[in-house]
């Protein structure tokens, strides 16, 4: 069974809507095997878009070593966390070499969640610069902005440049605090790719403990039910690569009714997880 894809907004792209997250097993260093066999687990499973940030440990390089020979069958993107020209050119620079690729698919301005953020992404000499010329010369294809502590600051970002993409929280505790859903329905309708993140709540909800396959099929089909192009989720091992891809693979949409449910079970622990945004 195939995993389904999504138009990636106007970027022409159909995505899997279930991408490998660059957290979990990839943001290490030193565990190549363990590594590898998550990026196999994902290939196998179908998935096609791979997700990474040049704060994200060792996990362009891991992901540059076992995509090697499938670069034209994904979508490869990655982020940095620069706010000057300088520094962002320095991170593509290694990013592209650790990816072992002449271009990303997509590269986003990462993690914007205050106003000097803001002051920073469009000031003489800052990020937006490195991202327009790299865009320019064929470097990236596509450029995107995340955020994921508080959607005014990202709402505000969004207005600064034409972005292809955003990546912001989406799941069940979402609606408690400082929500993202509705921003990830406003860019959608106009046109954006929106990619999920956050999907199983970092594995802090009691359920996850308890019945781990029943709420994580839960949270990915929540997920994917709202406004989104697709899911990106860190994976520690294989069992959980194939548990997702499962999820995904048998996706269908929640009904306003189950969403509901969910998002009242998830209540009451919806401020802790949600105000703890590192």
């Amino acid at each position: 069974m195939t995993i389904l894809t999504r138009p990636l907004g106007r970027t022409g792209h159909q995505a899997t809507i279930l991408g490998l997250g660059g957290e979990g097993i990839l943001r290490t260093y030193g565990e190549e095997k363990k590594a590898q066999g998550v990026i196999e687990a994902a290939l196998a499973a179908g998935i096609r878009y791979f997700e990474s940030a040049r704060a994200y440990s060792g996990s362009e390089a891991y992901l540059g070593k076992g995509l090697k020979g499938h670069r034209e069958q994904v979508f490869l993107t990655s982020k940095s966390h620069g706010r000057t020209y300088k520094e962002a050119m320095a991170h593509l620079s290694v990013t592209l070499k650790n990816l072992d690729t002449d271009h990303l698919d997509l590269w986003q301005i990462h993690d914007v969640r205050t106003a000097e953020d803001l002051d920073a992404i469009t000031a003489p000499g800052g990020i937006l610069e490195a991202f327009r010329e790299a865009k320019e010369k064929g470097w990236t294809r596509f450029i995107g902005v995340t955020g994921h502590h508080n959607p005014d600051i990202l709402r505000r970002a969004l207005d600064l440049y034409d972005f292809d993409t955003v990546l912001l929280p989406v799941n069940p505790a979402e609606p408690h605090d400082r929500s993202f859903l509705p921003l990830a329905a406003e860019v959608f309708e106009r046109g954006l790719g929106v990619i999920g993140m956050k999907v199983l709540c970092r594995g802090l909800l009691p359920r996850m403990a308890e019945e781990p396959g029943k709420l994580t099929f839960e949270l990915v089909a929540y997920a994917l039910s709202q406004s989104v192009s697709l899911v990106v989720i860190g994976c520690d091992t294989p069992g959980q690569v194939k548990a997702l891809a499962h999820a995904a693979q048998h996706f269908t949409p929640m009904t306003p009714e189950e969403q509901k449910a969910l998002e009242e079970a998830v209540a009451p622990f919806a401020g802790h997880l949600m105000y703890y945004k590192p």
